[in-house]
């Protein structure tokens, strides 16, 4: 096979296991390097472990200054599939570091040279929401004309679209301008591929996210975003002038619509996730005697199936199968 099989989904599931058992030690420590080096190392340490030829397309890179598992970075043992990877070891760093909800773990593969690369530009503008209103978003139009046409499609009215968004200073006008249609807004501190994955689960109660936010979130996001039927659409977001001169020498359109097709072109999509505190869509690590539980999902863009994993690992036996801290 030389495009992932259905077989390596749990071996992705293993690598955001380890990755959140290891980020949960440090949850309310108030140490987000602590709690991004134990994800790194436990889920690269599980991924090295895997039959593949695994190249992190989305890794940690320069914008978190990380050691491991960055862009360019080979994984796995070797031979087939040859497979791109997108990682984000914890999605929320400083969540777990306060010891608030909505941290994940998360790894996406796909086909070999199907993701997006993002190259220098760190941020993306983003939209998405999901199935039941896929058709009718688009990022060029005002966030009034969103917010009624997925009002529309939901049949809901406006002031009742709930609408999830990172509580940043570059954010204001937009808020502003979302309080101006009285929808409802949810404010998070970090997470917005939690957020997004929330738009698409009927029953948590956010219809859209919009924003600014991290371009290797967003490539990730859309992997996961294939898989269960939602819609997401992206511009690049230079922070400065020299990120944006070097967008026009790379050949990168700033004004260019990034839809789900190109961030990530497979229809052959897999996306694996386990809470490391309690969330919408999974619980968090959990500590029971000398039994540590987790609670993950896995997705596959083809089947379009979502199975939901709850596990008890042994962590004194953990410990003895490689140098990982759980």
């Amino acid at each position: 096979m030389s495009s992932p099989d259905r077989n390596i989904a749990l071996e992705m599931v293993r690598a955001t296991e380890a990755a959140a058992m290891s980020a949960s030690r440090w949850m309310g420590r108030g140490n987000k390097e602590g709690v991004d080096g134990a994800a790194v190392n436990a889920m690269r340490f599980v991924l090295n472990t895997v039959r593949m030829d695994g190249l992190v397309v989305i890794g940690e890179g320069e914008k978190d200054n990380a050691p491991m598992l960055f862009n360019g970075e080979k994984l796995g043992l070797g031979g087939e599939p040859k497979v791109d990877i997108a990682v984000d070891p914890v999605d929320g760093t400083r969540l777990t570091a306060l010891g608030l909800q909505n941290a994940v773990s998360v790894v996406a593969f796909a086909e070999r040279g199907t993701m997006y690369d993002p190259k220098h530009i760190f941020y993306m503008e983003k939209i998405a929401t999901g199935p039941a209103a896929a058709d009718v978003i688009d990022i060029n139009a005002p966030i009034s004309d969103n917010i009624i046409a997925v009002a529309k499609a939901l049949g809901k009215r406006p002031e009742d679209v709930t609408i999830i968004l990172l509580d940043r200073p570059r954010h204001e006008k937009l808020i502003a301008e979302i309080r101006q249609v009285s929808a409802r807004l949810r404010l998070i501190m970090d997470g917005d591929v939690a957020g997004a994955l929330a738009t698409c689960k009927s029953d948590s109660g956010i219809d859209l996210l919009v924003g600014v936010g991290g371009s290797p979130e967003a490539v990730i996001t859309a992997c996961a975003i294939k898989c269960v039927g939602g819609n997401m659409q992206c511009k690049l977001w230079p922070r400065n002038e020299d990120e944006a001169n070097k967008c026009k020498e790379n050949g990168m359109d700033l004004k260019q619509v990034l839809t789900l097709n190109d961030l990530v072109a497979s229809d052959n999509v897999y996306f694996a996730a386990t809470g490391v505190t309690d969330g919408d869509w999974l619980n968090g690590v959990k500590y029971v005697g000398d039994t540590i539980k987790t609670s993950s999902l896995v997705m596959r863009s083809e089947s379009g199936t979502i199975r939901y994993i709850d596990a008890e690992h042994k962590y004194k036996k953990l410990d003895m199968l490689g140098d990982v801290n759980y």
